[in-house]
């Protein structure tokens, strides 16, 4: 969603090279393109003017000591103030209170609400260890209960039933007080929207509010919707004590300014961000890493902790046991490792938050998630005794994997060759040889050597 602007912005500091310090000049310049990188975002217009005044304040005249350049300072700078505009650090949730804690989700139709409510309860079980209950109070979309209900099952999350039958307060008291008896850490209650702010929608939430009396009242809006997400989300702060947003669908094609804008013109803290369809895609937001991605410096803490939550330590640890005693690197490992990345996202979430660089040379081995799709297909299509003994699979085999996989034989040939490297790869593992291995990539990967 960023590119466009992380390319414009990256582009400022080829425009600034060979020159000794920030002046009021080249600062002009930078901002300049700066200013046209954020508005091509649709990032808001007074967004705008504040950061790019807040940078000149804070560039003009700042010394490029050591090996920074004057492009490298600027952005910097830059770093900084979008940092400071999307709010510093991290809010996290507010949970302090007597069980259940309650969580109320606002927002316009098609904003993502209910995929929401189901990826942040997931979230809240996982990570923060609560018990949780889902109850939907949108008794105007057909089957918004419904599909709700069945995102409870999936991700076998407690769920409150209710039909369209019943006011929305009642359904809300109801779980509530099901949840109390039932010792539930948080209740999250899905409500109905709209497919644009009106009175009765507002009158509506504002009666759930006031019957509730939720810790947490979060805004949840479309990145994609731009300068419209800004404009809604004052709307439902005006009428709501909102204390948090959640931004969905960071992971389209559009040009993300409402990640820039939200928390500037709301004045409340963006708490997660959706970054995937998947039910894992919801992520906290760090303001300081999303400036980073921004600026095409990627998102290595995020990666590490995705890695983190996806990885299988115990079969990690199997695997490095096996590979160390010399039995070998098979095409179960191998496909092993292909459910690992899947786990954590696929080839394009990771490739999201390398830096700029690094993702390039990636894309540039035009590795994407239906080829590793197409790989593990190929796999599957393999006998055990074939993914234990590669070594095994002639012209005749090759031919019969490939029509089981619906590919052609060359795929199957690419497979192997793919294996082959990683089976290389952990020999050198096994024997100690990470020099040798590092040495292999020198010049592969920018400012390695």
């Amino acid at each position: 969603m960023l590119d466009n602007l992380t390319s414009r912005l990256s582009g400022i500091v080829k425009n600034l090279r060979g020159q000794a310090r920030l002046t009021e000049s080249n600062i002009q310049d930078a901002l300049r393109e700066v200013r046209l990188a954020l508005l091509e975002a649709d990032v808001a217009l007074p967004v705008v003017k504040e950061l790019t005044n807040q940078v000149k304040q804070a560039a003009l005249g700042q010394e490029v000591i050591g090996s920074l350049t004057p492009g490298q300072a600027l952005i910097g700078v830059v770093n900084r103030e979008l940092t400071k505009l999307m709010g510093e650090h991290n809010d996290a949730l507010n949970l302090a209170t007597v069980p259940p804690a309650i969580i109320l989700m606002a927002g316009l139709q098609g904003a993502g609400k209910t995929t929401t409510s189901g990826k942040l309860a997931k979230l809240l079980r996982e990570q923060n260890k609560k018990k949780v209950l889902l109850v939907s109070c949108d008794v105007y979309r057909p089957a918004a209960i419904e599909q709700l209900r069945t995102l409870a099952q999936q991700l076998e999350i407690d769920f409150f039933p209710s039909d369209t039958s019943q006011k929305p307060q009642d359904i809300a008291l109801a779980a509530h007080d099901w949840a109390r008896k039932h010792h539930h850490d948080v209740l999250i209650v899905d409500t109905a929207g709209r497919l644009a702010v009106d009175e009765a929608m507002m009158a509506e939430i504002k009666e759930l509010h006031a019957a509730l009396k939720p810790i947490e009242t979060l805004f949840v809006v479309d990145a994609m919707t731009g300068q419209d997400a800004v404009n809604t989300a004052k709307a439902f702060g005006d009428a709501l004590p909102l204390t948090g947003v959640i931004l969905t669908k960071l992971d389209g094609d559009a040009r993300g300014g409402a990640a820039l804008s939200v928390r500037h013109i709301t004045g409340k803290p963006i708490k997660f961000v959706g970054v995937s369809e998947k039910m894992n895609g919801l992520e906290a937001f760090h303001p300081d890493r999303m400036a980073q991605r921004i600026l095409g410096m990627g998102d290595v803490l995020s990666l590490i902790e995705e890695a983190q939550r996806g990885v299988d330590i115990a079969e990690a640890q199997k695997l490095a046991k096996k590979v160390q005693s010399g039995k070998g690197f098979d095409l179960n490992d191998f496909k092993a490792q292909i459910t690992q990345m899947r786990k954590m996202g696929g080839v394009s979430a990771l490739m999201d938050k390398l830096p700029a660089q690094l993702s390039q040379a990636a894309a540039g081995s035009q590795v994407d998630d239906r080829q590793i799709n197409r790989l593990e297909g190929i796999i599957n299509s393999m006998t055990p005794w074939e993914r234990s003994h590669p070594e095994l699979i002639k012209a005749s085999r090759k031919r019969r994997i490939a029509a089981g996989a619906g590919v052609q034989v060359m795929h199957v040939n690419q497979l192997l060759n793919q294996f082959e490297q990683t089976q290389k790869m952990m020999k050198m593992f096994s024997k100690g040889g990470m020099g040798k291995l590092m040495r292999s990539m020198a010049g592969k990967f920018p400012g390695m050597r």
